[in-house]
């Protein structure tokens, strides 16, 4: 039985994995795990396409048909990928369209800036080892709103952020002390950032050196060395600013809260994590922690 195999392996390939593997929920194997079973009650389509038009109003539209089959076997319910994918064609239902948008690094000044240690090394083995960040920017009628985050690539959890309208050394000091005083992370851990003045800036560079962090960043004009937290933001603008009017500067602030935590944190599916969300793969992580070791 699947659930049986995963409670044999999970302290050697971890619950998030060997569930995406296996294609099926992880609710399905905590209430296993508990002694129940998960609900298999099929539906029919339209029962199905009512349950997904209802997901996808739930989740402002972010998710596709990878996504969305996950979902349905979170609530309990058996998704096929053919059917959901036929459901979602015949009906309309996709995700929010992919766009570009250009990038906030202002490279050209004289501040010094650090060597590239995390050199693509995107998986770290554990929470609060490398944590990378970066801005981007929100038009309102008001005029723009400037968001800067911080992500812990273990998790991929967005553990700081501030939002302002000026794009100053100020916004990227904020979301780093939110950061920190969230998880207060031991010594040594490497900040991964671009070579933008914010963060070459004195100010911020003594910041880091307050909380005992190792400043990494970007080689000049390559994004791809930040690429994860290019890619949080990349899923921000699709499944949530892209085709979205903000009247004012505090409505664009409320819903990318609303997109950050809530959302995102802790409910979004994140293929990198097994389609797990960050604070669910977390958990998870950490349960694994406190598991007895088998003796070799």
């Amino acid at each position: 039985m699947k659930y049986a195999w995963i409670d044999e392996h999970r302290r050697t390939y971890g619950l998030a994995e060997s569930c995406a593997v296996l294609e099926v929920s992880i609710s399905g194997y905590q209430a296993w795990k508990r002694g129940g079973t998960p609900d298999r009650k099929r539906l029919t389509d339209a029962q199905m396409l009512a349950l997904m038009q209802a997901i996808h109003t739930e989740l402002k539209s972010a998710y596709g048909s990878p996504r969305m089959v996950r979902e349905l076997r979170d609530r309990g319910f058996p998704a096929s990928k053919e059917r959901v994918e036929r459901l979602m064609r015949e009906h309309g239902i996709r995700a929010r369209h992919k766009q570009r948008f250009k990038a906030t690094t202002d490279s050209k000044h004289a501040l010094p800036v650090a060597p590239n240690l995390l050199a693509r090394e995107f998986a770290p083995a554990a929470p609060n080892q490398v944590w990378t960040a970066d801005m981007t920017y929100i038009w309102t009628d008001e005029g723009w709103l400037y968001l800067a985050v911080v992500l812990d690539l273990f998790n991929r959890e967005v553990v700081g952020w501030s939002i302002k309208p000026r794009m100053t050394t100020d916004i990227v000091l904020d979301a780093l002390t939110m950061a920190w005083f969230r998880k207060k992370p031991a010594p040594g851990l490497i900040h991964h950032s671009d070579r933008g003045s914010q963060y070459a800036s004195h100010a911020f560079q003594a910041r880091l050196e307050e909380y005992g962090m190792v400043c990494s960043m970007s080689r000049k004009g390559n994004c791809w060395d930040n690429a994860p937290t290019e890619s949080f933001f990349n899923s921000l603008k699709n499944e949530r600013v892209h085709g979205t009017r903000y009247s004012t500067r505090a409505e664009a602030e409320a819903d990318l809260f609303d997109y950050i935590e809530p959302f995102y944190n802790r409910r979004r599916q994140h293929s990198t994590l097994g389609y797990a969300s960050p604070m669910n793969f977390l958990e998870d992580w950490i349960s694994t922690q406190h598991e007895p070791k088998l003796a070799a």
